[in-house]
């Protein structure tokens, strides 16, 4: 319950300090990643959280303790609760977010983003919910069957699963942190804009840059080699404005002639 409170206060945090620093024009593109810097911290202590559950279900094995079963059940079962309140409570959040991404990118080319840091908290109560189902199929094995051994063991389960959920959560924030996501489906759609609605069928990208800049939002820098006289900047971004997750777009064009241009 004390990682519980601490992943709840530290994504609490960081969006306080991300409204704080809003206006400091220190920060290029914003102060979103100062939520991302919040996601990817609490997936840090959730692997701290499934290491001590490992090393402590490895002692437990190694020698054995006493179980208070009912005492333990009793407190087990408050913390489920809890728990569980506090998954819904976020989950709807999640849906609530995820659905006002939806609508501002209706009727566009926008994709699903989740909120980083708020996914962070909900995984850290999800993770305390999941290992308190566990720990109660546990006890009652313990106490109704006599199987001891069945704590420790579901603890190492719970630690495996703990681990997978901050993997996976470091890989997403992460890859924003690094800017690697020249694999998202927008850099595609860029590359499909820009060289299908070219007018010189020779004109292609010969360097193209994407990173994110906010939650749903990207800006991209790229060169264009082509044979077009009239191709200009302001057409490229004209071609790209159908995309609204694309907010600032940067193009460099090198004119050249007909063999030039269509060279490898």
């Amino acid at each position: 319950m004390r990682s519980h409170a601490l992943a709840i206060g530290l994504s609490a945090f960081a969006y306080a300090a991300a409204r704080r620093h809003a206006d400091d024009p220190r920060f290029a593109f914003g102060t979103w990643k100062i939520e991302i810097l919040g996601g990817y911290t609490s997936a840090i202590l959730l692997l701290g959280v499934a290491a001590l559950m490992l090393v402590g279900s490895v002692e437990r094995i190694i020698t054995p303790q006493a179980i208070h079963y009912r005492e333990a059940l009793a407190i087990a079962a408050i913390g489920l609760v809890v728990n569980v309140v506090c998954a819904l409570i976020l989950g709807r959040a999640q849906e609530h977010h995820g659905h006002g991404n939806a609508q501002h990118h209706a009727g566009g080319h926008g994709h699903h983003h989740h909120d980083l840091n708020l996914r962070s908290a909900y995984l850290h109560v999800l993770a305390d919910a999941a290992t308190s189902l566990l720990s109660i199929a546990a006890l009652i094995g313990g106490l109704y069957y006599g199987w001891s051994w069945l704590d420790p063991v579901m603890g190492i389960v719970g630690a495996v699963l703990v681990a997978s959920w901050a993997r996976k959560l470091l890989l997403e924030t992460g890859k924003v942190l690094l800017d690697r996501e020249m694999d998202h489906p927008v850099v595609a759609e860029i590359r499909e804009a820009v060289e299908t609605g070219a007018a010189d069928a020779a004109t292609r990208i010969a360097d193209l840059h994407v990173w994110r800049v906010g939650k749903a939002s990207y800006a991209c820098a790229l060169s264009l080699v082509t044979h077009d006289p009239n191709l200009t900047a302001q057409r490229v971004r004209q071609q790209l404005a159908v995309h609204e997750e694309v907010v600032h777009v940067t193009v460099e064009i090198h004119q050249c002639d007909m063999e030039h241009a269509a060279a490898p």
